[in-house]
């Protein structure tokens, strides 16, 4: 089976046009890893960017790597014109079985739709649900992101949701779903947790920092707790530029506990998860949390909102906990019971550490994601 990969290179996203070395989203990066695994199979990974950058022809034995050109002109302001017919012109020469458009928020979904071959989509982040929690206003990235996700659903064969949250989001408009959640890169289940070793305990909270991520709500509900035992809550993501983020440094600036420690690259994250008591995502809306897998796969425990997706990954007291972030005072109890009780803490933890073995391993997922395309082909 020849099968393109249509996903972003975060060069372009960086402008990081002097590095040789492609890189990928977290969750495109693991199932490339994953079919990497399985050598029968040949990937072609496709990508726009806007200036000439050197690549290498390869990124595995298996995969093979096309980095396409497309001048400024061909990108948003003309609904990505440019990268859907670079992406054709390169699809004649590959010729592939199925391409496979990865996420929504960009050129990758029109061009998967527009390709002329047999399509599927994965939605990382429902823009739509996205929009509507930060409340976006009109002609901001959300909001443009939500009507393009609108546009291609109903026009691929088939959106590989993953978690039911997006099924659910997406059953009005697509062909048919598929759920199954993304992989993680085999390294963090290969890097043991050691929260007993820091001193004080660290909670580790990710995410960029911003309204729905909710952060400001989590630290005002563990004030009552800081004043009771000692611990660190440690704030990995960049604030939003406006007031919610200017308040998150007022709050923190008044609280010894609480250390902003900015943008952590994969391996920076896993470094901290290594050390890390729980994980703490208190957000208003979320998909498939990469770094909720990742805590599982590292075993670290996890205590998150009943929002979205997170309830497909966490079955609250078996493999983490789940918290109302409508009532922050369920932050507070579930990170006090982390903390006090560690034998519940580790026991989650193990759960957390073998589900994810069984589920999000790359090449757990990567065959599951040939079936998924051998069942559109038979149907093409």
């Amino acid at each position: 089976m020849r099968i393109v990969i249509l996903t972003t290179d975060n060069r372009e996203q960086q402008k990081d046009y002097t590095n040789p070395q492609p890189h990928f989203g977290t969750a495109p990066a693991a199932l490339l890893q994953g079919l990497a695994m399985i050598p029968e199979i040949e990937v072609h990974v496709v990508s726009c960017i806007r200036q000439p950058v050197a690549s290498p022809g390869k990124i595995a034995a298996n995969i093979f790597f096309h980095s396409l050109v497309v001048p400024k002109i061909g990108w948003l302001r003309t609904g990505y014109q440019g990268c859907i017919r670079a992406v054709r012109k390169k699809l004649r020469e590959i010729q592939p079985d199925i391409v496979h458009g990865q996420g929504t928020e960009r050129d990758c979904a029109l061009s998967a739709i527009f390709s002329g071959r047999p399509n599927v989509l994965t939605i990382h982040g429902n823009m739509r649900l996205v929009a509507r929690a930060s409340g976006a206003p009109r002609f901001s990235y959300y909001w443009l992101a939500a009507r393009l996700e609108s546009y291609v659903l109903p026009r691929t064969a088939g959106v590989v949701c993953i978690t039911s949250h997006t099924k659910r989001a997406v059953a009005d408009r697509a062909k048919q779903t598929w759920i199954l959640p993304n992989a993680v890169d085999a390294s963090f289940f290969d890097a043991p947790a050691a929260p007993d070793l820091a001193t004080p305990p660290v909670g580790l909270c990710v995410g960029t920092i911003c309204n729905y991520k909710n952060q400001n709500d989590f630290i005002r509900a563990l004030d009552p707790l800081a004043g009771q035992t000692k611990f660190k809550i440690q704030f990995a993501g960049e604030p939003a530029k406006g007031p919610y983020g200017e308040k998150f440094l007022q709050l923190l600036r008044a609280r010894p506990w609480c250390e902003h420690i900015g943008f952590l690259n994969r391996g920076q994250l896993k470094a901290q998860l290594q050390t890390a008591m729980f994980l703490a995502l208190p957000t208003l809306e979320d998909n498939c949390p990469m770094v909720v897998l990742e805590a599982m796969a590292t075993g670290v425990p996890v205590l998150a909102s009943n929002v979205g997706g997170v309830p497909d990954l966490i079955e609250s007291e078996v493999n983490g906990l789940l918290c109302d972030p409508q009532q922050p005072d369920t932050f507070r109890q579930a990170a006090a019971r982390l903390l006090t009780d560690r034998d519940f803490a580790r026991r989650i933890a193990t759960a957390a550490k073998q589900q994810a073995q069984r589920r999000f391993h790359p090449l757990v997922v990567a065959q599951k994601h040939l079936e998924i395309y051998r069942e559109v082909l038979k149907k093409a």
